[in-house]
């Protein structure tokens, strides 16, 4: 079980919302820590449950509402837009920045071992940010698309992607690969075969459990080596 609230920070140019988990007590911290980024649909009960989920693995999550306050339909013309552009600096990245720095700040989280996850959008936001703060240590985009040009991910943390074979970003991820490689970062990029977009959200059409799972897994085991900088016992 965890322990969490729903918090208010300053962002960019506004307040912003964020939903906070924490592992609950008597679990001693200070722990690790994941920003959660969401998709299209917002900070809704899909994503507040996945921001619990790592907090029941030892996490502080912050899972932040860039639309706070702001029209869904104007925020996500201009995050579009800054996809479309696919420069790293964009409109968001400024917001999930000071996201960091508010769990940073926790009492229960150390702000030296700090990761990020996101879905569709939020996988994109989540590549794009690894490119421009150098306090990310692993991210985990799923089903997202690679700034331009693609070599700006010369700067990035160690990455464990998940993408779906029959949807358009499955290509994001093979270059992203190809690309990570050639620069030597460590990562662990994955596509599901007859896996579709959003197959990790249990709650949509194409869930998919065996690929949402094994994405989880892998998710998990990299964050402990990366962010959380702990190795499994030897056997």
């Amino acid at each position: 079980m965890s322990t969490t609230q729903t918090v208010s920070f300053q962002g960019e140019k506004q307040r912003l919302r964020g939903y906070l988990a924490r592992p609950e007590e008597p679990a001693e911290g200070p722990f690790p820590g994941v920003v959660i980024i969401h998709e299209a649909f917002g900070l809704e009960e899909n994503i507040q449950e996945i921001t619990r989920r790592f907090a029941d693995e030892g996490y502080a999550a912050l899972a932040v509402d860039l639309f706070t306050g702001r029209s869904r339909a104007v925020c996500m013309a201009r995050f579009m837009a800054g996809m479309l552009r696919g420069t790293p600096e964009r409109f968001g990245i400024g917001d999930l920045k000071a996201a960091l720095g508010v769990l940073a700040e926790q009492p229960s989280t150390d702000g030296g071992r700090i990761g990020a996850v996101g879905f569709c959008m939020g996988g994109s936001f989540a590549i794009a940010w690894a490119c421009t703060d150098d306090r990310l240590k692993a991210i985990a985009p799923f089903y997202g698309v690679n700034p331009r040009s693609l070599e700006a991910v010369a700067r990035s943390c160690p990455v464990v992607g998940s993408y779906p074979e029959k949807d358009f970003t499955a290509r994001s991820g093979r270059n992203l690969d190809a690309e990570l490689g050639r620069h030597n970062i460590a990562r662990d990029i994955k596509v599901y075969e007859g896996a579709r977009h959003s197959f990790f959200n249990d709650r949509g059409r194409t869930y998919d459990p065996t690929a949402a799972e094994d994405a989880w897994l892998r998710t998990l085991a990299f964050f402990e080596e990366h962010v959380a900088g702990r190795t499994p016992a030897s056997s």
